[in-house]
C-alpha cells in the first residue's frame, strides 16, 4: 500500500497489512453542513447531560484527542493529539471483524466509522459512526490506567477463539447495520435481515471465548461505570455517545452490581436499553478481571479442549507445538490418547508453519495447499521430548540427513522414511522432512503414502496453545488492500442542495457574529420549502436567544418549534432537549468546568 498515510503517527505507522487493509480515506470534505450541524447538536446535548455523570472531565478528554463540540473532527488533527499519549486514529468502513477491531486496539489504534449518522437516527444509530467512535471512546484515551487496559484488551482479544456462529453473527449484525443506514432502503428488505438476525441470536449455543470477551468488552469499554454503587461515574463509550442512556442508565430501575470475573454470565442486546450496569471500583480491577478471564482461553492452556475449540470455529486457527513451531490452518480432526492427551493433528486446505509469528520459508499455503497433519507426543520408550534432542543424540537414533529412519511414537504412530532436512530454531528441533515416507496408526491406517511427496512432520510433545487467525497473517491472509475511496457517494438532489446551504449559511452567521439580517428570510424559507426540518430553526434560535435579537422573531420561531414537538413524536424530544440547552448554553456550563 504505497500510498499509505501514517499521519506521521508512530502507531498508525506500525500497523501491519492485513490491518491497513480495512483503512478508507476519511473524505472530511464529504460531510454536508447538515452532517457539521448534527455532530454539534450531539454532543452540545452530551456534554449537556455528562457534566455531572462522566469520570473525567469531558471537554479536556475531548480536547486531548483533538476533538471539539463544534466541528466533525479531522483525522489528522486527532492523531497529533492522540500521538502525544501514544495512540492514533484510523477511519474505517463501518463494522470490521471483531478480531481486526481487537488487534487494532493492542496496537494502541482507535478505529472510527467514516461516516456519520443521518439526521433521522440523530439519537441512536445501528452502524458504528463518527460521534460514537471519537466522542464516545477517544475523550478517555489520556486516562493511562484506562488506555494500558484497552490495548491490553485488544491483545488477549486478537487471540479469542470463534464459533462458527460467531461469524454468521457478525455477518447478520453488518448487513442489516448497512441496510439500516442506507437511503431509501426497502422496509422488507431489512424486516428479513432482522429476522435472519434474531434467528442467529437465539441459536448461537454455547458462547464461544469471543462472545464472552463479547460481553467483557461490553460491560467495561462501551457500558462501563466507575465509582461506587451509590454514586457511580460514566467511562464506556457506548453511554457517552447515546444522548437518551447516558441520563436514563443513572435512574434506580436501572440496577448497579459490582464488576467481576462472574459479569462474563450476564449476556447482552444491542437493541434494547441495558437492565443493568457494572461498576468497578479502578480501571486495574478491569486487568485483574481480564487475566483471570485470560488464563481460561485455549491460547494459555493448549491441550486437547482447545484443539476441539480450533475444530469448532471452522475458520483458520494456529496450534502451537512446545517446539514453537505455529500451523495454521482449518483444523478438521484430533488424536486422542488415552489420558486425552493430543497424539496428532490435522487440517484441511491451504496451511502455513510459522516460528514466532514468522512464516518459514516455503512452508506458505501454496506449498500445503492441501492440509497438514502430523503426530504430536513422545517418541516410544523415550523420556526427553525430541524437540530438546541436539544433533549428536538425533545421529545416535539414526535422525541423520539421508539416512532412512523409523520412528515410533507413543501413540502407536509409526514414520518410515528418508530424512531430507532438520529444522532447529532457538535450540528446538521443529520439524523433520522425509522422503519416500509412509505414516501408519497404531491400527495400520495409512496417514502418509511415499507417492504423496516430501513429508513434514512437525515436533512437539505437547499442543500448548491454540488461537484464532493465522500465526503470520501478513503471509497467510488474502489483503486486498481495500481503496481508499468510499464506494457509495451520495448524489444530492437540488433541493437538498438548498437545505444544505441555508445550513451553511447559518454556522457562517454564528462563527462570524455578522449578517444576522438574513436570519429572517432563512427562517421564511425553512418553513415554506422545508417544514420537516427541526435542527436549522434550533440553529438560528439560538443565534438570536444568545445575541438578544429580534424578539418578535425569536417568539415566532418558539412557538414555530413547540408546535412541531407537540405535533410530531418522532421530534418531541430533540427538539425539547434544543430548547433545553439554548437556555442553558454550553459556552457557560464549559468555562464553569
Amino acid at each position: 500500500m504505497s500510498d499509505f498515510n501514517d499521519f506521521n503517527n508512530a502507531q498508525v505507522a506500525k500497523l501491519p497489512n492485513h490491518l491497513r487493509q480495512f483503512i478508507v480515506a476519511q473524505n472530511y470534505e464529504k460531510y454536508t453542513p447538515i452532517d457539521q450541524a448534527v455532530w454539534r447538536y450531539v454532543m452540545r446535548q452530551n456534554y449537556s447531560y455528562l457534566k455531572s455523570v462522566a469520570y473525567y472531565p469531558y471537554i479536556k478528554g475531548l480536547q486531548s484527542a483533538g476533538l471539539s463540540i463544534e466541528y466533525i473532527p479531522a483525522l489528522q488533527n486527532m492523531n497529533d493529539n492522540l500521538g502525544k499519549i501514544g495512540w492514533g486514529a484510523v477511519t474505517v468502513d463501518g463494522f470490521i471483524p471483531p478480531a481486526a477491531f481487537m488487534e487494532y486496539q493492542a496496537y494502541r489504534v482507535l478505529v472510527i466509522a467514516a461516516d456519520i449518522r443521518q439526521i433521522n437516527h440523530i439519537e441512536y444509530t445501528p452502524a458504528p459512526d463518527i460521534i460514537h467512535e471519537s466522542a464516545g471512546h477517544a475523550p478517555i484515551i489520556a486516562d493511562t490506567d484506562y488506555n494500558n487496559y484497552l490495548s491490553y484488551f485488544g491483545s488477549i482479544g486478537a487471540k479469542a477463539m470463534f464459533s462458527a456462529k460467531d461469524f454468521e453473527l457478525y455477518e447478520a449484525i453488518r448487513k442489516l447495520s448497512i441496510l439500516k443506514e442506507a437511503v431509501n432502503t426497502d422496509e422488507i428488505e431489512i424486516a428479513k435481515a432482522e429476522k435472519m438476525l434474531r434467528y442467529i441470536n437465539e441459536n448461537m449455543g454455547e458462547p464461544s471465548e469471543m462472545a464472552l470477551l463479547g460481553r467483557l468488552h461490553w460491560w467495561t469499554v462501551e457500558y462501563g461505570l466507575i465509582g461506587t454503587l451509590e454514586n457511580p461515574k460514566i467511562y464506556g463509550a457506548g453511554l457517552l455517545s447515546s444522548i437518551g442512556e447516558s441520563a436514563s442508565c443513572m435512574q434506580k430501575e436501572v440496577k448497579k452490581l459490582w464488576y467481576n470475573k462472574y459479569t462474563v454470565n450476564y449476556p447482552y442486546d444491542i437493541t434494547k436499553t441495558q437492565p443493568q450496569l457494572f461498576v468497578t471500583e479502578t480501571f486495574q480491577n478491569l486487568i485483574d478481571v481480564l487475566e483471570e478471564f485470560a488464563d481460561t482461553m485455549a491460547f494459555r492452556r493448549g491441550g486437547i479442549e482447545s484443539v476441539m475449540k480450533a475444530i469448532a470455529c471452522k475458520n483458520v486457527a494456529t496450534a502451537v507445538y512446545s517446539s514453537g513451531l505455529q500451523v495454521s490452518g482449518i483444523f478438521t480432526d484430533v488424536g486422542i490418547g488415552k489420558n486425552d492427551e493430543v497424539n496428532s493433528i490435522k487440517t484441511t486446505g491451504p496451511s502455513a508453519l510459522a516460528y514466532n509469528g514468522k512464516q518459514l520459508d516455503g512452508h506458505g499455503k501454496n506449498y500445503h495447499a492441501d492440509g497438514f497433519s502430523s503426530p504430536v507426543g513422545k517418541l516410544k520408550n523415550d523420556n526427553k521430548a525430541l524437540e530438546n534432542y541436539d544433533l549428536t543424540e538425533l545421529d545416535a537414533i539414526g535422525i541423520t540427513r539421508g539416512k532412512n529412519v523409523e520412528l515410533t511414537f507413543e501413540s502407536g504412530i509409526k514414520v518410515i522414511g528418508t530424512v531430507k532436512e532438520i529444522l532447529k530454531r532457538d535450540e528446538k528441533l521443529i520439524l523433520i522432512s522425509f522422503t519416500d515416507c509412509t505414516v501408519t496408526e497404531g491400527n495400520g491406517n495409512f496417514l502418509f503414502k511415499p507417492e504423496w511427496g516430501i513429508y513434514d512432520m512437525a515436533i512437539g510433545e505437547k499442543i500448548i496453545s491454540v488461537f484464532n487467525g493465522a500465526a503470520d497473517k501478513d503471509l497467510y491472509e488474502e489483503i486486498t488492500l481495500i481503496s481508499g475511496v468510499k464506494a457509495h457517494q451520495i448524489v444530492y438532489d437540488e433541493k437538498t442542495l438548498k437545505l444544505h446551504n441555508l445550513y451553511y449559511l447559518v454556522r457562517n452567521i454564528r462563527e462570524k457574529g455578522e449578517g444576522f439580517v438574513q436570519l429572517t428570510a432563512i427562517f421564511e424559507q425553512l418553513k415554506t420549502d422545508f417544514r420537516q426540518d427541526w435542527l436549522c430553526a434550533l440553529e438560528i434560535l439560538e443565534i438570536i436567544y444568545q445575541n438578544k435579537l429580534f424578539p418578535k422573531l425569536e417568539k415566532e420561531i418558539q412557538i414555530y418549534l413547540e408546535m412541531k414537538a407537540s405535533r410530531e413524536a418522532d421530534h418531541t424530544k430533540l427538539i425539547n432537549d434544543g430548547l433545553h440547552v439554548i437556555k442553558n448554553p454550553v459556552s457557560q456550563l464549559i468555562e464553569e468546568e
